[in-house]
């Protein structure tokens, strides 16, 4: 699959199922205390980089903008990016005071050296294991030194294709990692890793799930 068919593919798939996506994650954050505390601790560092206060940070993938509006909640200036037209039409609704962009993590409309923080929850599970250095190293490019990237992502070793997802028929791949490897991917970007944290499926979850902290030198 070329760079251009997976990212019409994904683009397709979550105009489909926008609406229902938001309602069924609304609250989700709600019962994951471990995924709330790396939250809490990407943006306790955010904030202590020098400058780190006035850079914003970037929610790339940011789906219908609950964790967009999580981290807005916890003082980081946060706005999200979104492949999907219909994704950002909802965040925009559902959070009208923050602000969401139609774009690619792959080729961020972003100047370089500016954020202090970049945050991919759970959106490069899509991405072909050849096309992550280039995303990872757009992550590297956008983010000031000291910046900090965390990426959330399914654990494990294998494609997964999907062909129903929030009630909706789909056609998606999902790319389970090893957190070595993604680890191995943020250190070839010049993201060097600062924490991680594995944790057990819940029972609406088929792996273990992986959050990775990442700082750029």
């Amino acid at each position: 699959m070329t760079a251009s068919s997976y990212l019409a593919s994904v683009r397709a798939c979550y105009d489909a199922v926008a609406v229902d996506c938001a309602r069924l994650l609304g609250t989700d954050l709600a019962g994951k205390p471990l995924d709330r505390a790396m939250l809490g601790a990407f943006a306790e560092c955010v904030r202590g980089e020098r400058g780190g206060p006035g850079r914003a940070v970037a929610d790339l993938g940011c789906g219908p903008g609950r964790v967009t509006a999580h981290l807005d909640a916890l003082g980081v200036r946060t706005f999200g990016v979104d492949l999907s037209p219909a994704m950002v039409a909802v965040a925009r609704r559902a959070y009208p005071g923050l602000r969401f962009e139609v774009g690619s993590m792959a080729a961020l409309d972003v100047a370089d050296g500016v954020l202090g923080g970049v945050l991919a929850w759970y959106s490069t599970g899509h991405t072909p294991p050849s096309e992550l250095p280039r995303v990872f190293g757009e992550f590297a490019r956008v983010l000031a030194p000291g910046g900090h990237v965390l990426v959330a992502f399914e654990a494990g070793d294998e494609r997964v294709r999907l062909d129903h997802a929030y009630g909706h028929p789909v056609d998606l791949d999902v790319y389970r990692t090893p957190p070595d490897r993604i680890a191995a991917l943020l250190a070839g970007a010049g993201l060097a890793e600062a924490a991680r944290l594995v944790r057990e499926p819940t029972p609406h979850e088929a792996s273990q799930q992986a959050f990775l902290l990442a700082r750029k030198g």
